[in-house]
């Protein structure tokens, strides 16, 4: 189907659940295009659901996180609570200077400080470099190694030179102070702007221009003619700065070696085990099977560390060298400085409409700063090719051109960071649907009305297919909110008193669940996407699940547990969940991109299907009646799981169909194989599913201070299925307040030289719970009609809307100073000099914002 055709949208009103005004709408969708069996995705295993009831069902129930008795008493195993006798400990020497060549690097006193045991360069541990790519030509993308220890050039201040390794943590920083190293400077590139300029210096030579990536991906053929006849065109810049993602616990690895396994162990803190795994035996030169990677508790990744860092590597080689077990936990300064950073971008956007508010054309030129090096394996076109790929959103955009470029700097690189560009680009579509409001003299939120997306599934411009959601309905759920809350009213008497109060909205989705084919698009060497799941039970009836995906705060021992309990009618103590061990996961790509649920979800059910199926036909056997008349029924006493015959009551317990699996296989079915074991992988050949959300904030300025005061966040998001409401709604805000840090506070900035202006906390801006206002959620349910749990992804959500919504708000509330702001971070001093803008205020009168809750 055509972008420019009308397509008929499928299934009921989305359904809605939560507090709140009544909703929208009384079932989920039905049929429809995309679903299972068509250009979706079903994994291994019998498309059917294992016939059974439940009286207790666990997909949609509020289940208490499984993890929090564990991690909220202090027992969690942290990658730094891990010690081994012998241990070791490393740190690194890092390049004082951007951009320079090394003249040399002398570690002979470093060797002497006492209780140094070693110190290895670039020349001594001789490891491959980490090479990210795309199967791209060199006119659209350059690929650049990252040396895992820097040789005779260093791109940005923090760059490892050398690996010191010592007794305890303090020698291996005194053996640090000890190198010396010289160089030759060069002239660093700070900004895109230095970057791009004519006769640049280079930071890599092998890149003109500075450019690691340049695509023009779509361009409607008389998109010019568009712009020139359409009754109104507006334009924005804007500008969003660098972030950190700074999850709670920093990088870390122990690495040992096991002679038994004649294996490397890395114990590290990473999204991403597998590509770890991958990775370092490359680099190592060793074969994959002698790496294992197993994964501890973690604290956070936030796309941070779903990536393959140069540390855990040397670390890794280090080990190798000195046959002694070596860890390395990064400091909150290097993590402030040398870490993996995110979100420098620069739209430069223009937007055509007619005179009834529709838009014609979308013109966008998209420049990301991506640092020194790309990151593997995602590269540096991670963030401009998701820009331009998405950009249109949940809009119905006719025309569309776009020109995104990543250039290279002398700054840390950049990596994935919740919500991957859409953060970025929804701020520069929402900016443009507000200032076009302005300009036709109409309602911001009509014209969005006006515009979005209804009929589904719907093909974009881009080319990307839409499979249904709520989009119409959350934004007009999200409006309706505040205005039967009082908030309008409150705006309008906040105003007659002189004081500064606005009200702005976002509307975006988030596409989850990317498979194979959605990443292949991107022409990536390495192409992530399927998840495979194993489920055993054992001789008591209990359930082991492996999945591929790596929990770092999303509750999988929560969720995952749930979605193999609800198939095999389990209590879900009954149920344990492995993940993070390279040894005992067959194969996985992690947790990043909103994928865990939807597609590795997916994978757990369709494995505990497949095990169901084989429950049922040793229970045949066993009762003497054909499979057809037997349901998995409702966990009986201690949870256990029953098959049943509703015609009579017959009745089988898993305990004692596993005591025949593996204790009697002579009475098993003839053909049927000793065990209780199903393993099923899940992929989605499609554009993958589409979570929505709207976002409404009430914000007032403060004269004087600048300071931004966030008096409301209402969110109404659709993510369909909710495994788990609770989890979901602990995602949203999670995701919310760093959506409002990047809004509001965070930047990480450099001096002329190219050294980071923030070392510590006391520098770089971390909002506090004094600042993150409590979230009104509301919650709509458009089930994807492809993931075998009906669920799209969630994790991102929240970061990608509230960027735009804050700074809406923020604008809406300077409308009398005439000034419009663009770039974020919206600054205090930003805010004080607009409002000194005006000339007349009437007096202030000393009580808060009067409001109907």
């Amino acid at each position: 189907m055509r972008h420019g055709d009308d397509p008929v949208r499928h299934g009921d009103d989305p359904v809605r659940y939560g507090d709140g005004p009544v909703g929208h709408g009384d079932g989920p969708n039905g049929d429809g295009d995309g679903n299972a069996n068509g250009d979706g995705s079903r994994g291994s295993g019998d498309s059917d659901g294992v016939r059974g009831r439940r009286e207790r069902p666990w997909i949609g129930a509020s289940v208490g996180r499984r993890e929090d008795p564990r991690l909220l008493s202090g027992r969690g195993r942290f990658t730094d609570d891990l010690e081994e006798p012998g241990t070791l400990h490393a740190q690194f020497v890092r390049s004082t200077v951007a951009h320079a060549t090394v003249a040399s690097l002398d570690l002979s006193a470093v060797r002497r400080v006492p209780g140094v045991v070693a110190a290895f360069d670039a020349g001594d541990l001789q490891l491959a470099d980490i090479t990210a790519r795309l199967g791209r030509p060199v006119t659209e993308f350059v690929p650049t190694g990252m040396p895992v220890l820097a040789r005779e050039k260093v791109r940005y201040a923090g760059e490892p030179l050398a690996v010191v390794v010592a007794r305890d943590p303090y020698a291996a920083e005194d053996g640090v102070e000890a190198a010396r190293a010289t160089y030759e400077t060069l002239p660093p590139v700070l900004s895109e702007e230095a970057a791009l300029a004519p006769g640049a210096p280079l930071v890599h030579e092998e890149a003109s221009a500075n450019t690691l990536l340049d695509v023009s991906m779509f361009a409607t053929e008389g998109i010019d003619g568009i712009f020139d006849d359409a009754h109104c065109v507006v334009h924005v810049d804007s500008r969003t700065g660098r972030q950190n993602a700074l999850p709670l616990e920093t990088r870390g690895v122990l690495a040992s070696w096991d002679d038994r396994e004649d294996q490397l162990l890395l114990r590290t803190s990473t999204q991403v085990p597998h590509q770890v795994r991958t990775t370092a035996a490359r680099c190592l030169g060793l074969d994959e099977r002698a790496v294992r990677v197993v994964v501890p508790d973690m604290g956070g990744g936030f796309g941070l560390k779903c990536v393959v860092g140069r540390e855990e590597i040397a670390v890794g080689a280090a080990a190798l060298r000195l046959a002694r077990p070596v860890k390395w936990i990064e400091d909150r300064k290097d993590a402030l400085t040398a870490s993996f950073l995110a979100r420098e971008q620069h739209y430069d956007v223009r937007a055509a409409f007619d005179a009834d508010g529709r838009i014609l054309g979308l013109d966008a030129k998209i420049v990301c700063d991506m640092g020194a090096y790309s990151c593997y394996p995602f590269t540096a076109g991670i963030e401009p090719l998701m820009a331009s790929a998405e950009m249109p959103g949940v809009y119905k955009v006719p025309a569309y051109r776009v020109r995104a470029r990543a250039v290279t700097t002398n700054k840390a690189p950049s990596a994935p960071y919740r919500g991957v560009s859409r953060p970025q680009y929804v701020l520069a579509m929402e900016r443009l649907f507000e200032r076009a409001a302005r300009e036709l003299g109409l309602d911001a939120v009509e014209l969005r009305r006006r515009n979005l997306i209804t009929r589904f599934p719907y093909t974009g411009v881009n080319n990307v297919t839409y499979d249904p959601g709520s989009y119409l309905e959350s934004l007009n759920l999200c409006e309706s909110v505040l205005k039967e809350e009082g908030w309008y009213a409150a705006k309008e008497k906040a105003a007659a008193e002189g004081r500064h109060v606005g009200i702005g909205y976002s509307c975006f989705s988030e596409r989850t669940g990317y498979g194979s084919a959605a990443f292949a698009q991107r022409k990536m060497e390495v192409v992530p996407g399927f998840d495979i799941s194993e489920v055993r039970m054992d001789t008591s009836g209990a359930l082991v699940v492996t999945t591929g995906t790596m929990s770092h705060g999303q509750s999988h021992e929560t969720t995952m547990a749930q979605i193999a309990a609800e198939e095999l009618g389990l209590d879900i103590a009954r149920v344990r969940i492995h993940q993070g061990d390279t040894d005992r996961i067959t194969y996985g790509w992690g947790t990043f991109a909103s994928r865990s649920i939807a597609i590795g979800g997916s994978a757990v059910r369709l494995a505990a299907r497949k095990l169901g199926g084989k429950l049922l036909t040793i229970a045949a056997s066993v009762l003497e009646v054909p499979a057809e008349e037997l349901e998995l029924g409702s966990p009986g006493e201690g949870g256990e799981g029953v098959v049943v015959r509703p015609a009579d009551g017959g009745s089988v317990t898993y305990r004692e169909l596993a005591d025949i699996a593996y204790l009697k296989s002579h009475l098993l079915p003839k053909g049927t194989e000793p065990g209780l074991t199903a393993t099923a992988s899940f992929d989605v050949f499609n554009d993958g599913t589409f979570s929505n959300a709207a976002h409404g904030v009430v914000v007032e300025l403060h004269e004087g201070t600048g300071q931004v005061e966030i008096l409301r966040y209402v969110c109404v998001e659709d993510c369909g299925v909710a495994v788990n409401p609770q989890v979901v709604e602990g995602q949203t805000r999670g995701g919310i307040a760093q959506g409002i840090a990047g809004a509001l506070f965070e930047q990480v900035t450099y001096d002329e030289h190219g050294a980071p202006s923030a070392v510590s906390f006391m520098e770089y801006k971390v909002p506090t719970a004094l600042e993150i206002p409590e979230v009104g959620i509301q919650h709509l349910e458009t089930p994807c009609e492809f993931t075998e749990t009906g669920a799209k992804g969630v994790g991102e959500g929240g970061t990608i809307g509230a960027p735009a919504a804050v700074l809406n708000a923020v604008n809406d509330a300077l409308r009398p100073t005439g000034v419009e702001l663009n770039d974020i971070p919206v600054t205090p001093e930003t805010v004080a000099d607009a409002l000194e803008t005006l000339e007349t205020r009437p007096a202030r009168p000393a009580r808060p914002l009067e409001h109907t809750a």
